[in-house]
């Protein structure tokens, strides 16, 4: 059960009525996070202003699922791994792919780099030795890709610490995380 409730449309108004909208408009349903984040027009706008920036992103909106499954399966983030497995098909990636993505694993090089970066940043707080920022590049990504990658990793963090703290109802077709070495 969640511990913060979700709204329902009934329930907003203003600002938060018009996101609410939208999302229904762009997704055709209100996911169980989003409404939840509609408690705060702030918080929601956090997440919906992320997601516009990102769109205008020259990484692919298919490489930035991929990258939001593997942060999804690094911070152990259930209704992420969830929502973006869907997402990810949406936008062309296929679900054998996604599945090997939740665990950090790609078919494409020039994808495993991108997910290798994402990891280090996610597992390092941010940090990212030389040697790792220059293996990215290495890889194909230019300046503004790299920099577009670290954003795509926050913005998918920015969610999975909310669904952490809310313990969101996943709505999604359930994507099982994979475990731990040892455990």
């Amino acid at each position: 059960m969640a511990r913060i409730a979700p709204l329902t449309k009934n329930d907003v108004e203003g600002k938060a009525a018009d996101q609410w909208t939208a999302v229904e408009k762009k997704l055709g349903k209100m996911p169980n996070m989003l409404a939840t984040l509609a408690h705060s027009p702030a918080a929601l706008g956090t997440y919906l202003n992320l997601g516009e920036a990102l769109g205008d992103a020259s990484i692919s909106a298919g490489l930035r699922e991929q990258i939001a499954v593997a942060v999804a399966g690094v911070s152990k983030c259930g209704y992420c791994a969830s929502a973006h497995t869907v997402i990810g098909a949406m936008n062309g990636v296929a679900k054998d792919e996604l599945a090997k993505n939740l665990r950090g694993e790609a078919t494409d090089p020039k994808v495993q780099a991108a997910l290798d970066f994402s990891k280090i940043i996610v597992e390092n707080r941010g940090w990212a030795s030389d040697a790792e920022l220059q293996a990215v590049r290495d890889a194909g990504y230019t300046e503004g890709e790299v920099l577009e990658i670290v954003a795509t990793v926050v913005a998918n963090l920015f969610t999975n610490y909310m669904n952490h703290v809310i313990e969101t109802e996943n709505d999604f077709p359930k994507v099982e995380l994979p475990q731990a070495a040892g455990v």
